[in-house]
C-alpha cells in the first residue's frame, strides 16, 4: 500500500547507475585510492583504508565515464553485498571491479541512501543475490530496486530525523573505542607492574610481583559433555567455544571459573560463579587459593597471545592442557591483585553500558527507518517548507 503523496518506482528513475570499468589496473605504492567492496561500509566513503593504488593515469582512464561528487553513493556488487558509502569530500578516487556509483537526480540523496539500508531495498538485494557465500548483484537487479518516495521537502524532513539517529551512533560509537582503548592501556600498566596502585591505608604497593605458573595455583579440567547435551530452555549455564548462549539441565561444577576454549581462532576467556556445565574440549580453571579469581581473568585474557602461540592444528586451532599448566606469569600480593581487579571491572562495566546504548540506538533508528520510510509514520512539514521545495 503506498502512502498519499508517495510513488513507488525503480531506483534508476531517481538515479543514475554508472558501472564501474571491467579491467583490473596496475596498482603502484602511492597514488589514488581504489574502491573495492571490502572496503565498503556503512557510512562515509573510506579513502584511508584502501592499500590498493593507482597513478593518475589509470584514474583518469578508469573515471572518464563518471563525474563523482559529494552526495553519490557507492555500491558493492559482492562481498557485502548491497552495502552503500556517500561520498563526502572532493578527494578523488577509483571505482573498483564489482561496484557501481549511484547519483541521485530526482531524489534527496541522504534519503536514497537511507532507503538502501532499509529492509525492504535489502530484502530485494537479498533475493537478486541468491543469498549464497559467494553471492552477487547484477547491474540490472540494482537499477530495478523498487523504492517508495514522498516529495522532495519530505524527503529531506526524514533524512533530517534520521541523520539526527546517526550522530548519536557516531558519538557513542567514538566513546565505545575510546573506553576499549582506555581499558587497553590500563591492563598494559596494570597486569605488568608499570603502575602500581595505592593502597587503602594510603601509600603505593611495593612488593615484588611473584613468577609462577597457571597448574602451580589452579585446577584446570575440561567437561565430558557434547554440544548435543545442551539445550536453549535448560537451568544452568553450558559453556563451549561459541558466543552465543547455550543452557544445560545438569551441571558438573559449581564454582568460581574462569573458561577458555579449547577449540576456534580467538580463545577469548570468560568469567564466572555459579552452577555450569561444560562441554568436553573447553577448559575451566577453578579453586585458585590465595589468588583473585577476576585478576586470573583478566591476566589470562591479556595473555591469550599466549594461546594463539601455543595452539595447534591447522584449519582448527586447539589448546592442549599441558600448555594451561606451563603458563607463566606474574602475580602480586593478593590485595594488589584486587584492586587492579577493580579497576578493570570498572572499566568493563564503563564499556558494557555504552555498548548496550549503542545497540539501543541502533534498535529505534532500524524501527524508525521502517515507519518513515514506508511512510506508516509521517513527519510534520511546515507550509513555507513545501512551497520552498
Amino acid at each position: 500500500m503506498i502512502p498519499k503523496g508517495w510513488s513507488s518506482q525503480k531506483l534508476s528513475s531517481v538515479a543514475s547507475i554508472i558501472d564501474c570499468k571491467h579491467r583490473t589496473p596496475e596498482y603502484v605504492k602511492s597514488g589514488i585510492p581504489l574502491v573495492s567492496p571490502g572496503t565498503i561500509k556503512w557510512g562515509a566513503l573510506d579513502l584511508i583504508s584502501p592499500v590498493k593504488r593507482v597513478t593518475e593515469e589509470e584514474y583518469r582512464s578508469l573515471m572518464d565515464h563518471c563525474v563523482v561528487e559529494q552526495g553519490d553513493l557507492v555500491m558493492s556488487r559482492n562481498q557485502s553485498v548491497g552495502v552503500v558509502s556517500y561520498v563526502d569530500s572532493k578527494k578523488p578516487f577509483v571505482l573498483g571491479q564489482d561496484t557501481v556509483l549511484i547519483k541521485p537526480i530526482h531524489a534527496d540523496w541522504r534519503f536514497i541512501y537511507y532507503t538502501l539500508q532499509s529492509d525492504l531495498v535489502q530484502r530485494q538485494i537479498a533475493k537478486s543475490a541468491g543469498g549464497s557465500t559467494f553471492s552477487r548483484i547484477n547491474l540490472s537487479d540494482i537499477r530495478a530496486l523498487n523504492i517508495k518516495t514522498p516529495a522532495i521537502y519530505e524527503q529531506d524532513k526524514i533524512s533530517q530525523i534520521l541523520l539526527t539517529w546517526d550522530k548519536a551512533i557516531s558519538v557513542t560509537e567514538k566513546l565505545l573505542a575510546n573506553s576499549q582503548q582506555q581499558k587497553k592501556a590500563l591492563m598494559q600498566q596494570l597486569l605488568t607492574g608499570k603502575k602500581r596502585l595505592m593502597r587503602d591505608n594510603g601509600g603505593r604497593f611495593t612488593k615484588k610481583w611473584e613468577e609462577t605458573t597457571l597448574g602451580d595455583i589452579a585446577k584446570i579440567t575440561t567437561g565430558n559433555s557434547n554440544r548435543q547435551d545442551s539445550t536453549l530452555d535448560g537451568k544452568y549455564t553450558f559453556f563451549d567455544r561459541s558466543e552465543d548462549i547455550r543452557t544445560s539441565s545438569i551441571y558438573l561444577f559449581d564454582s568460581e571459573a574462569i573458561i577458555v576454549p579449547g577449540e576456534g581462532q580467538r580463545f577469548v576467556p570468560k568469567y564466572f560463579i555459579g552452577k555450569f556445565d561444560l562441554h568436553q574440549r573447553t577448559y575451566a580453571i577453578m579453586d585458585f587459593d590465595g589468588y583473585s579469581g577476576k585478576f586470573l581473568f583478566y591476566m589470562i585474557d591479556y595473555l591469550k597471545a599466549y594461546f594463539l602461540s601455543q595452539a595447534v592444528g591447522s584449519t582448527v586451532k586447539s589448546l592442549r592442557l599441558p600448555m594451561f599448566q606451563k603458563m607463566v606469569f606474574e602475580a602480586p600480593e593478593i590485595e594488589e591483585q584486587q584492586k587492579i581487579a577493580s579497576v578493570l571491572s570498572a572499566a568493563d562495566a564503563e564499556i558494557s553500558i555504552l555498548e548496550k546504548k549503542l545497540a539501543c540506538l541502533k534498535d529505534e533508528k532500524k524501527a524508525l527507518m521502517q515507519q518513515l520510510l514506508t511512510g506508516k509514520r509521517r513527519v510534520k512539514v511546515d507550509a513555507e517548507e513545501a512551497v520552498s521545495a
